[in-house]
């Protein structure tokens, strides 16, 4: 697997390319709010996207999702918790930018469960705090999570949006992320990559 990351919208949101290099086929984590530079990286590098996959519902990470789906003729998943966030303005947080988006999902998807994608196996695992059905994507064989807005590097995503719990969040991640090998990298949904290593002797939320 390859892994691009692009930084985009309003909040500096990462959205990353979980790339197959021997078929070129790939993933689109959160694509925030910027379809058309993203799909013209798309067509430059010659890739075939398979599937948009949302860590959760928010406008900075799901706001482009549906432009890209239809641009491409893929689905777009998240998990089956977070369709109420998807589809209200208040919960998805577009109201704060002064709009009334309403964001949807074509594959709601469980935790635990393994999907089948562009030629990689990945795992969801639901992890609400952030939003009520937020979750990371763990690529088990590659060793590589992408976290979402669930936990970041030293830092964990807020609670103070609708749907949020502190100690909720908390729990997600020790009894979900921190039992992960020591090795995994983690690509959270703002600022820099990690490792469950480095999370778990020195985050101070944890």
């Amino acid at each position: 697997m390859r892994i691009e990351q692009y930084c985009v919208g309003q909040v500096a949101t990462n959205c990353y390319f979980a790339i197959n290099e021997e078929t070129k086929e790939m993933l689109i984590i959160d694509p925030g709010d910027s379809a058309e530079m993203l799909s013209e990286k798309i067509k430059t590098k010659g890739l075939k996207p398979q599937a948009v996959l949302l860590t959760h519902g928010h406008f900075d990470h799901a706001m482009a999702a549906e432009e890209m789906a239809e641009k491409f003729g893929i689905k777009i998943y998240a998990h089956e918790a977070e369709k109420d966030t998807l589809e209200q303005p208040r919960k998805n947080v577009a109201i704060m930018i002064g709009r009334k988006d309403v964001y949807h999902a074509d594959v709601y998807v469980k935790d635990g469960e393994i999907l089948n994608l562009a030629g990689m196996e990945l795992k969801v695992l639901h992890t609400p705090g952030h939003t009520k059905g937020g979750c990371c994507y763990y690529f088990e064989r590659e060793k590589v999570l992408f976290s979402g807005d669930t936990l970041f590097c030293q830092s964990v995503g807020r609670t103070d949006f609708p749907g949020g719990s502190m100690s909720e969040i908390v729990r997600s991640i020790k009894e979900k992320l921190m039992v992960l090998p020591d090795e995994v990298r983690v690509y959270p949904g703002h600022m820099d990559s990690t490792t469950i290593e480095i999370e778990r002797a020195g985050n101070p939320y944890l």
